[in-house]
């Protein structure tokens, strides 16, 4: 995905919603603060979008937007449409997001996960693609071990997977060298 096909995702999104901003807070929110992130942060073809205040119209999304749907053929991306509620983020995340706006977007904005964010929002699913992720961002220091350590401090999950997500991150970043 590239940043362009971002900002097209959001003025879509915006226009099928009915809104004129949503959350954009999947992996590929990485490119609203770094729009020339490296290929391997920007291979999914899918942006996870909510709305910010039309959070009904999330099916509408899927279903005009979504996977398998003309827009996906034509264009080689979709949107998925989701309440920000799906995710599991950090507290105060909406104070560090970022906005996209602008002539891409047709006035409308995204706003985007900060990366730190983004990476423990990835680290609560703990899955293998998420932890791929995360290890990308670590090695390629767009974000820093202990501003993600401290952003997992704040995630609503048990203490116990809170400790091994801190633990992931402290040997990641030990054996990646930063």
């Amino acid at each position: 995905m590239t940043r362009d096909q971002l900002e097209h995702a959001i003025r879509a999104a915006c226009d099928i919603a009915q809104d004129d901003t949503v959350y954009v807070f999947g992996s590929q929110a990485i490119l609203g603060q770094f729009p020339d992130a490296p290929a391997n942060l920007r291979q999914s073809v899918e942006v996870d979008v909510s709305p910010r205040t039309r959070v009904d119209r999330v099916d509408a999304i899927d279903a005009s937007i979504g996977e398998l749907s003309r827009f996906h053929e034509t264009h080689g991306f979709y949107v998925h449409g989701l309440p920000i509620g799906a995710a599991t983020l950090p507290a105060r995340w909406e104070t560090r997001v970022v906005r996209v706006s602008g002539p891409g977007t047709r006035g409308n904005t995204g706003l985007c996960l900060e990366g730190h964010d983004l990476a423990a929002s990835k680290l609560a699913a703990f899955r293998d693609k998420d932890r791929d992720f995360v290890r990308v961002l670590l090695h390629e220091r767009l974000i820093t071990a202990g501003t993600l350590i401290e952003r997992i401090a704040t995630l609503a999950i048990q203490e116990k997977e809170r400790s091994r997500r801190v633990e992931w991150v402290t040997i990641t970043a030990k054996a990646l060298g930063v």
